[in-house]
């Protein structure tokens, strides 16, 4: 389904603040986004690699819809890849965490049934969220909640279980290859049989290997849409087998056509608030990557020292 907001008037919509200094969590990505008017928006939330964590801070409403009619209020989290899920509200501001797949499963436990399920925040880290929430409305900028949600996290990932190493070797290795790799001989790299890799990866990443592999290999896909490139260059690039299977592709991920795709506004958000993925990271702590966020749809403006404006970005079809 189309977004409820026009592309051109996107960029009219949100402040999007990013931190000033990389962050000390490989595999999350942070960002805050503010609305510039206290109109009502309905967007939907498009499929991206990584789990999304919205934390609310607004005195408007803020509510995400999953494709089985349910709604949360308040701060969520939508999991990996998510379909049908829509995010409304007016007058939002909100910190949105992008967590890889690999972190998620460290700091908010086993990932959500069905896959992209949307779940209260609250009711995954209780009392802990509710205070980090408290902390993060009551702080004076946007550089000090990106601290604070970076110490909630870093505290959570200590404390939480990591994936097997056998799951992070092969969802480096999707990530490494765009998607394009074949999935049994992936289990042979790890000594593990296709049944035992599918069992294992699902429970602690949220999706089959094939699944997560065609979710890696879209989100590159469409960005390069979104840069201009033909859907026939594309397809070819990605391994489709020609246009009609990229077609399909992406209307099953995003409910629209490549064309409506590469014309649809929320990807110039990326450049924007996003600009280091954080589903690139395959370890959940080692090396240090860009600090991170989450997100719903979104359309950028301004910018600061840490808050960032540019072209448009909004919120388009449905995953």
């Amino acid at each position: 389904m189309p977004s409820a907001e026009r592309a051109p008037d996107a960029a009219a919509v949100w402040d999007i603040a990013t931190p000033s200094r990389p962050g000390r969590l490989p595999g999350v990505d942070m960002a805050g986004f503010r609305a510039r008017t206290p109109d009502f928006v309905d967007l939907s939330v498009v499929p991206y690699p990584a789990v999304t964590v919205a934390v609310d801070l607004g005195d408007g409403t803020l509510a995400v819809d999953d494709p089985g009619g349910g709604r949360q209020a308040g701060s969520v989290v939508v999991g990996l890849g998510p379909s049908g899920v829509r995010g409304r509200g007016s007058a939002i501001e909100c910190l949105q965490v992008r967590l890889s797949p690999l972190v998620a499963h460290a700091v908010l436990g086993p990932p959500p049934e069905p896959a992209g399920a949307v779940l209260s925040l609250d009711d995954l880290w209780g009392r802990d969220g509710a205070r980090t929430g408290e902390r993060l409305r009551a702080a004076g900028s946007w550089e000090e909640r990106f601290a604070i949600a970076e110490t909630a996290l870093a505290r959570r990932l200590d404390e939480g279980r990591s994936a097997d190493p056998e799951v992070a070797h092969v969802w480096g290795r999707m990530v490494a290859s765009r998607g394009l790799v074949r999935v049994e001989p992936l289990a042979a790299e790890v000594g593990w049989s296709r049944k035992r890799l599918w069992s294992r990866f699902r429970s602690q990443i949220g999706l089959t290997p094939k699944r997560a592999a065609r979710l890696v290999r879209f989100d590159h896909a469409v960005h390069r849409l979104a840069a201009g490139h033909s859907a026939a260059l594309v397809a070819a690039e990605y391994g489709y087998v020609d246009q009609s299977h990229l077609h399909r592709e992406v209307r099953a991920f995003a409910g629209v056509t490549p064309g409506a795709v590469a014309d649809a506004p929320w990807l110039a958000v990326d450049d924007v608030a996003w600009a280091a993925p954080a589903y690139l990271s395959t370890s959940p702590a080692t090396t240090p990557a860009t600090a991170s966020s989450m997100t719903l749809s979104t359309a950028p403006v301004m910018r600061s020292s840490t808050t960032r404006s540019t072209a448009p970005v909004a919120a388009p079809s449905a995953p």
